[in-house]
């Protein structure tokens, strides 16, 4: 007899005339549903080129919580009237094609399971699954060129048996997680762009510049010692010169050679005061960098705008000299974990924290200790009970550390755990600046400082930029992630190397989705929320209590209550019902 798992999988159903939906309507959760309640409309057949689609599961996501707060504010919303054109939550999904227009009959097959890759661009313009198209928190919907006509090409991955349908939902977070340790930042000067070269007047140093300066198409120098001026004539850029220009005049020079969008790279020698380089770091160009050459240290923190090291990628990179190029490359600027160090996760304690410990145990040639920062006990207890017998099995020492309990302040901690040498790495997961600034503090002189979570361009935090040519300290931060990204995590998956299911703390059903949103905020689950929309009578359970009420489900859970294929079908024969 076929099981219902693999019925499910075939697409083999009979196909109803309406499907149930969570619309969004605006901002706040009210707003979500009628009478806080999903709504039911048609099944359409696809046209000749869509495809219409099942979803299978969607993982809920802070997110989500964003765009619910913010509403026609969002960014990727572009201030459009929800009321009417609705958008839909749910961008971590895995579907199934269920029939297929007549012109994609050679690229899609129904029974076809995929993964969506939501970060979208079409025609250079940043869209989004599940922003500004909508999303998967509904039993079928059509898909067509929206989707799969993007910059990149079509953003689904194929997505083989072996892999659940929770875990395949999870490749986004997921990818998201390994994206943050691939070098997102352009480390080169731009071929063709505006490079601006600061001096200090006075300084008389012979510098060189071994590579990198045949690449812009103009240099503007201001106040450059006599041996920077000879190199930069020797080039075929456009040299200008403007010296003696001060703070207040340095956004009419961006407007007067970028059009106000910022330099590509920016060159400052010998900097000695650290409102300057802030100033300066202002008028960086998305993806652009600040390159600074020296051997005496700032004469305070620089005011830096972290949104934008998160969202715009932008550089800051230094050596002391007298190779301007020497800063430049990625040899020189790691993006990974420190083989054998000490690694701090400031808000670990979130489903996202969580993948960023389990990434770091699991990571061979990872940290040799891992320092999990929460403000929950309940959370913590939950990091040591997932992850402490992983970490001992791969030679890894787990701490945890809350700071609204212990009697020491987290620099206390880490410097106790370190021997007083400060962390090679901290990783931020709470969007909250000051948290970020005290997080660098947190670091040894070399270590990597990477912004996950996501605050708002304009969001400016103090941070000692002086260790970023001094020492080589890193700042760096990612948002989104590729199809390539998610390709790694099903890779490593395969492998082994990765665990998916290790991430999931609660499962519902469809018309528990809303409530599942609530849970996300509120932060009751250790893990992520799936909903698995086809089962719309699923109650919301966590997998920690899930041997009260499903003990056939529970037991086929791996170790620390880990989600498995076993697990989800054992779900699909008691719930799904064609």
């Amino acid at each position: 007899m076929t099981s219902k798992y693999s019925q499910y999988a075939s697409a083999d159903q009979t196909l109803p005339e309406k499907t149930l939906t969570w619309n969004m309507y605006g901002a706040g959760e009210e707003n979500i549903g009628k009478d806080g309640k999903p709504e039911q409309f048609p099944v359409s057949q696809p046209a000749a080129d869509q495809m219409l689609v099942r979803i299978d599961s969607v993982g809920l996501c802070f997110s989500d919580v964003k765009l619910i707060k913010m509403g026609r504010k969002h960014p990727k919303l572009y201030n459009r009237d929800l009321q009417k054109e609705p958008t839909r939550l749910g961008h971590e999904v895995c579907l199934t094609v269920l029939a297929v227009g007549d012109d994609l009959k050679e690229k899609y097959t129904p029974g076809q399971r995929l993964a969506v890759q939501p970060d979208i661009y079409q025609n250079g313009k940043s869209t989004a699954y599940g922003y500004t198209i909508p999303g998967g928190l509904t039993q079928y919907h059509l898909m067509g060129s929206e989707m799969l006509e993007t910059d990149e090409g079509a953003c689904l991955l194929p997505i083989g048996t072996e892999m659940g349908y929770a875990e395949a939902s999870l490749l986004e977070p997921w990818g998201c997680v390994l994206a943050a340790y691939t070098q997102r930042r352009r480390l080169e000067p731009m071929d063709g762009g505006v490079m601006w070269i600061l001096g200090r007047p006075g300084d008389e140093r012979e510098y060189t510049f071994s590579t990198g300066l045949q690449a812009p198409a103009t240099i503007i120098l201001s106040d450059v010692p006599a041996s920077v001026a000879d190199l930069a004539k020797k080039t075929s850029a456009k040299i200008v010169v403007r010296d003696n220009i001060t703070p207040d005049q340095y956004e009419a020079l961006s407007k007067e050679f970028t059009d106000g969008a910022g330099f590509d790279d920016i060159v400052m020698l010998d900097p000695r005061s650290a409102e300057t380089v802030g100033a300066v770091a202002r008028h960086i160009k998305r993806r652009g960098t600040l390159n600074m050459v020296g051997e005496t240290p700032l004469d305070g923190l620089v005011n830096t705008d972290a949104g934008r090291l998160h969202y715009d990628y932008i550089a800051f990179i230094g050596c002391q000299g007298p190779d301007i190029s020497a800063s430049y490359g990625e040899k020189r600027n790691r993006c990974e974990l420190k083989t054998g160090g000490t690694t701090v996760f400031v808000g670990a304690g979130g489903p996202m924290g969580q993948m960023h410990v389990q990434r770091a145990i699991e990571l061979p040639g990872g940290p040799g200790k891992v320092i999990a920062t929460e403000v929950s006990d309940m959370r913590l207890a939950a990091i040591q009970e997932r992850f402490g017998p992983l970490a001992k099995s791969n030679n890894c020492e787990l701490f945890t550390y809350n700071p609204q309990t212990s009697d020491k302040s987290i620099h206390e901690f880490v410097m106790n755990v370190t021997g007083g040498q400060g962390a090679d790495d901290v990783v931020v997961s709470v969007p909250i600046a000051a948290v970020m600034t005290e997080a660098a503090t947190l670091m040894n002189k070399d270590g990597m400082l990477v912004f996950f979570a996501g605050v708002p361009n304009g969001t400016m935090a103090d941070l000692d930029m002086s260790t970023v040519y001094m020492s080589n300290a890193q700042y760096t931060g990612t948002s989104g992630l590729s199809l390539n990204d998610q390709f790694k995590v099903m890779d490593q998956a395969s492998k082994g190397a990765l665990s998916p299911g290790r991430s999931v703390g609660a499962i519902g059903g469809m018309k528990v989705a809303k409530e599942g949103i609530r849970a996300v905020i509120e932060g009751s689950f250790a893990g992520k929320v799936i909903i698995f929309p086809e089962f719309p009578d699923l109650p919301l359970l966590g997998l920690d209590d899930l041997h009260k009420t499903e003990p056939e489900i529970a037991a086929k859970l791996g170790p620390g209550n880990m989600w498995t294929v076993e697990a989800e079908k054992v779900l699909f024969e008691k719930y799904w019902k064609d």
